[in-house]
């Protein structure tokens, strides 16, 4: 409870609160005069707040050489801590390792009804998107895009989309992962998110090949996927 006072506490000030959503939208470590920049304030007050986030771990920052000369420059990042604000207390957290756990004891029949669940919950984030605005039956390949990019966004995996000129293939990257902590403790959940991804994008493609080129329980910065997709 106590870390939770003072997390609400730190994110009280709207300009902190803003920075910590401009920092997690970034995907990678910021300066204290970039932070300055951005919101127009002076340095010392920039690194007042970012010392502040620092302070109930939702930043942590290193002293790094820039390449540009001159001394070092702090530099922060987003911390790997999971911020969880409940009230009262709730470990959902807990309850999706016993869920998980629970799947597992059944064997196959368990992992097939997780991922066939996963890739139902995909399909189901895209379906809301789509409610959510008056579009036609047939959506040109632009649109799909957009609702791609809003459910992920939505599904909190900060993405990151590219596309190729013949828009044939979509670069999908998730700067986090919403169930990291549990696949950590159980490899299967990787391929119930894999599932998940699939059910986002079948729903709007004819076909997806969808491949996974780097996986954050592996050790890489982001979970990177190339799509092949006929619209």
């Amino acid at each position: 409870m106590e870390q939770t006072l003072k997390i609400t506490n730190v994110l009280s000030d709207p300009t902190r609160y803003y920075i910590y959503q401009y920092i997690t939208k970034r995907h990678q470590e910021v300066t204290v005069q970039e932070v300055a920049d951005n919101f127009n304030i002076h340095p010392n007050v920039a690194r007042l707040h970012l010392s502040k986030l620092e302070d109930v771990n939702m930043l942590i920052s290193e002293t790094k050489k820039t390449g540009k000369g001159g001394r070092p420059s702090r530099l922060y990042r987003l911390s790997d801590d999971v911020i969880q604000l409940h009230f009262p207390f709730r470990d959902y957290m807990l309850l999706s390792n016993v869920a998980i756990q629970t799947m597992m004891t059944l064997g196959e029949e368990g992992k097939k009804a997780l991922y066939q669940t996963g890739k139902r919950f995909g399909i189901e984030v895209i379906e809301q998107e789509i409610a959510k605005r008056s579009l036609g039956d047939e959506l040109d390949f632009d649109q799909k895009l957009t609702i791609l990019k809003s459910a992920a966004t939505l599904a909190g995996f900060y993405p990151e989309f590219e596309v190729n000129g013949e828009k044939t293939k979509i670069y999908f990257q998730i700067f986090n992962c919403p169930f990291k902590e549990v696949a950590e403790e159980n490899e299967t959940v990787c391929s119930m998110h894999h599932e998940f991804l699939k059910g986002m994008f079948e729903t709007l493609f004819d076909s997806v090949d969808l491949i996974e080129k780097e996986n954050m329980i592996s050790g890489c910065d982001t979970c990177t996927y190339q799509a092949l997709v006929t619209n």
